[in-house]
């Protein structure tokens, strides 16, 4: 990063501001300045696109339209309306969240960086953004449009993920929102940008603002920014599922609160090993997980699904219940569920991909 500084009184400070108030998409946390939508919102987009967020977003403001509300909801129901927007986490940290909020600090929001970030799962970003859009603090931004945006403008040819370098552009952030009149709309200006025209593929140059002073658009070489580091590969799991149905219910199991999925229904499976064919697999996994044998009947559905750092194959068979009770070893509660009753449950959206044929 030669010669790379630290430009606190940048002509894209105001340039963004402008282009913002006129060119910026019309979204429904942006009509508002309170810290508890604004605090959901920008929960929900990590790692979730504006336009898949915006149905999650409207629901979830009408099932819990005030903090006081999130926190009296049992995490059953906060999960059913998350339910299909991923990464179940932030949904727990968001409620177990709104419990202190409302409880500990007697529903008084944080008004400072730190005293967001001391709360669960608000890291150094969504306390940024909280504070400099619903308070006016001067906080900075980075999320993976505003990385793009800073390489671009400043001509940073090493990767953004790299730690030396992440540090850098957090500092480079915090220079441009110092001491800003409208830090929190500077802020929206920058992820907007990154979102709407400095694509990561063809951006939009010449409909940029900062158009004139992006180093890499003059040098031409906006489109090889930001380096990337090479992906690694993406490992696939082969994973069989039992439809076990018993006087018209089927045997679901919850979750564990820690780990992937945590405090969600699903339908007991497991990961088929070398050697074993679907059959075999689903007869061990339960005997195993539950503790009961069983029969394999037709297969339902073979459903594709991908998560962050792995991709999955369902394959989905009905069994019938032979013999044993069923004890939870993986799940903490289990259940036998009517149909009726999957529309009050929370499953993965692998689940919920197969759950009409059932």
């Amino acid at each position: 990063m030669k010669g790379f500084y630290t430009p606190r009184n940048h002509p894209i400070r105001w340039l963004l501001i402008h282009w913002f108030r006129t060119d910026a998409r019309d979204l429904p946390w942006r009509r508002t300045r309170d810290p508890y939508a604004i605090w959901v919102s920008e929960t929900m987009l990590q790692q979730t696109r504006v336009e898949q967020c915006i149905p999650y977003f409207e629901r979830f403001m009408a099932a819990f339209p005030t903090v006081h509300a999130l926190a009296e909801a049992t995490l059953d129901r906060v999960l059913k309306v998350w339910e299909g927007l991923g990464y179940y986490t932030r949904a727990r940290n968001l409620h177990r969240a709104a419990q202190i909020i409302a409880h500990d600090r007697h529903g008084n929001f944080p008004r400072d960086v730190e005293g967001w970030q001391a709360l669960p799962g608000v890291g150094r970003y969504t306390a940024g953004a909280v504070t400099s859009i619903a308070f006016d603090v001067c906080a900075p931004v980075l999320d993976g449009n505003v990385k793009r945006v800073l390489t671009r403008v400043f001509n940073i040819a090493e990767p953004p993920d790299d730690a030396r370098v992440e540090q850098r552009l957090w500092e480079l952030a915090a220079s441009l929102a110092s001491r800003h009149p409208h830090p929190g709309e500077f802020n929206q200006a920058l992820m907007e940008l990154g979102a709407q025209t400095c694509l990561p593929a063809a951006p939009r140059c010449p409909t940029c603002p900062a158009w004139h002073y992006c180093k890499a658009r003059l040098l031409g070489i906006q489109d090889h920014l930001p380096v990337s580091k090479p992906k690694k590969s993406v490992p696939h799991y082969d994973i069989v599922v039992a439809a076990i149905k018993k006087r018209g219910r089927y045997l679901i199991g919850k979750r564990p609160l820690s780990g992937l999925l945590g405090g969600l229904w699903e339908f007991p499976g497991g990961k088929v090993q070398p050697g074993e064919s679907h059959e075999q697999a689903l007869q061990r996994e339960l005997k195993e997980e539950l503790g009961i044998t069983i029969k394999v009947g037709k297969l339902l559905a073979v459903v594709n699904h991908a998560y962050s750092h792995f991709k999955v194959t369902l394959h989905v068979f009905q069994c019938c219940h032979l013999s044993g009770k069923p004890r939870p070893n993986i799940h903490t509660e289990l259940r036998w569920a009517a149909p009726r009753e999957f529309s009050e449950l929370a499953f993965p959206k692998a689940n919920l991909k197969f759950l009409p044929l059932l």
